[in-house]
């Protein structure tokens, strides 16, 4: 009897346990319930100093404030040949379809670097090797280490060190709204990630319209 008791409180904790991790049972992964929780609760991220591709250092809740666009993060470096070609790729797509339908008061793109290798030149020779159009694709750096490591966790992305000065990482694409992570999605799934980026431009709540810069000069 005892052990009988002893499995069944073993499987009580493991159906909790299951429970809390899978956001009550909506999700198949932690990963999953992650992004189950940014959705319906966005998450404050860290306001690091970014180091721009002109050069220009800024803090990243001020670039936000900058012209209200919603923007849709990725994290890159500029070495890399594998993940960050593929999410490179997709953002051409989307820069494209920005500037052909005309959204681009309402939405940015913005690559983000963790390699403190990645000087402003480095960046903005990425960019122009990316045919990046700067009004609507933008590039920085986190100078930082402690900054730079903040904000990776606060995004969920792992970096780890590889051979011949390259890194393993994730990715994803992130939407940053009111300066809060309100959305991850896939990054094989752009036209997710920009109808979610259009919903939530198209419902301002207290921060007046998209694309209103009051008047101040862009840091990009």
């Amino acid at each position: 009897m005892k052990t009988v008791f002893a499995l069944l409180l073993v499987l009580v904790a493991g159906c909790a346990a299951i429970y809390r991790t899978t956001e009550g049972f909506r999700v198949a992964t932690s990963e999953d319930a992650r992004r189950l929780s940014v959705s319906e609760h966005p998450k404050a991220i860290p306001d690091v100093i970014l180091q721009t591709q002109s050069g220009v250092s800024v803090s990243l809740s001020e670039a936000l404030r900058c012209d209200r666009r919603v923007r849709i993060v990725s994290f890159i470096y500029t070495r890399c040949n594998a993940i960050c070609s593929a999410v490179g790729t997709e953002f051409q797509q989307l820069q494209d379809i920005i500037e052909r339908r005309g959204l681009g008061q309402r939405v940015g793109l913005l690559s983000l670097s963790f390699d403190e290798r990645d000087t402003p030149t480095l960046l903005s020779d990425y960019a122009r090797r990316m045919h990046a159009k700067p009004q609507i694709w933008q590039f920085a750096g986190i100078a930082d280490a402690k900054e730079r490591t903040a904000l990776l966790a606060a995004f969920g992305i792992v970096v780890i060190p590889a051979p011949l000065g390259e890194f393993q990482h994730n990715a994803a694409f992130h939407l940053l709204v009111d300066g809060q992570l309100a959305r991850i999605v896939d990054y094989d799934d752009p036209d997710t990630a920009l109808a979610s980026a259009l919903s939530s431009a198209e419902n301002p709540i207290g921060r007046g319209k998209p694309g209103s810069g009051q008047g101040k000069s862009c840091a990009f």
